[in-house]
């Protein structure tokens, strides 16, 4: 079911599964590939060449990434991540702070939210790329922008993956560990769909387009009148025993 009120977001954040969202954000982004030829050659990009072609094609790819012709580099498996997108506010991503950041930040804050933390990650994709197997420790607004992916996690992540388990890492691979079919909770994601990403649970993302990509508003610390999410406790029972590692890896699990 997808959640399309304020009040049914209030009710439903705190525990998984992860679940369909409308919220009203709109912005009009530069066509997928004029992005990806901008961010590739920016310093914190953050890329991987994947495919079965042998280590010193990938390595050829991976050297010319940021130079290559953009037809030639849409036809490479790859998946590319950049966390700092205020770099772009000026030029790239022009009007993105007033209409999508600070109305959604003002949403929240109108209905009791906290944060310690509240920023866009950009993600893009061809065909076929997967990324890892991996947990985060922020709930993540998911915003499909262009082409087609596949956000798979869990209807019950307890059953595969605890908190304390998730909060120290145990989650990361390149592939999920063998389960049933059935215990796996699929959402496919087509240009304008939402989805809302529970910290700390293991999932995964395929892309099932030719290029894709979204952009996830990543929530670190998120409370609502004094209440975490149930897994994100376990979080917080880590850092009070383990205190100089408080609020400074935000990102620490995220992968991709």
């Amino acid at each position: 079911m997808t959640i399309t009120t304020p009040d049914d977001f209030t009710h439903r954040w705190r525990q998984p599964p992860n679940f369909p969202l409308d919220v009203p954000i709109d912005y009009m982004f530069l066509p997928a590939a004029d992005v990806l030829d901008h961010v590739r050659k920016d310093e914190e990009v953050r890329f991987t060449i994947l495919g079965d072609d042998d280590w010193q094609v990938r390595m050829d790819r991976t050297a010319a990434f940021r130079t290559a012709p953009l037809e030639e580099i849409v036809t490479w498996p790859f998946r590319l991540v950049h966390f700092n997108l205020s770099r772009f506010y000026h030029d790239l991503l022009s009007g993105f702070q007033e209409e999508v950041m600070i109305p959604w930040r003002t949403h929240l804050s109108a209905r009791g939210f906290i944060w310690q933390r509240l920023a866009p990650i950009l993600f893009l994709s061809t065909e076929g790329a997967s990324s890892t197997y991996h947990n985060d420790n922020s709930h993540g607004l998911v915003w499909q922008v262009h082409g087609t992916k596949t956000f798979h996690s869990y209807l019950d992540p307890d059953k595969h993956l605890s908190a304390e388990a998730a909060v120290i890492g145990e989650t990361t691979g390149e592939e999920p560990p063998e389960h049933d079919a059935a215990d796996r909770h699929s959402v496919t994601m087509r240009p304008g769909d939402q989805l809302w990403s529970h910290a700390l649970t293991p999932h995964w993302v395929t892309t099932e387009s030719e290029l894709a990509m979204s952009v996830t508003l990543s929530h670190g610390g998120l409370c609502h009148q004094g209440c975490f999410s149930e897994r994100e406790l376990a979080l917080r029972a880590y850092w009070d025993k383990n205190p100089s590692e408080a609020w400074m890896h935000d990102l620490r699990n995220i992968r991709y």
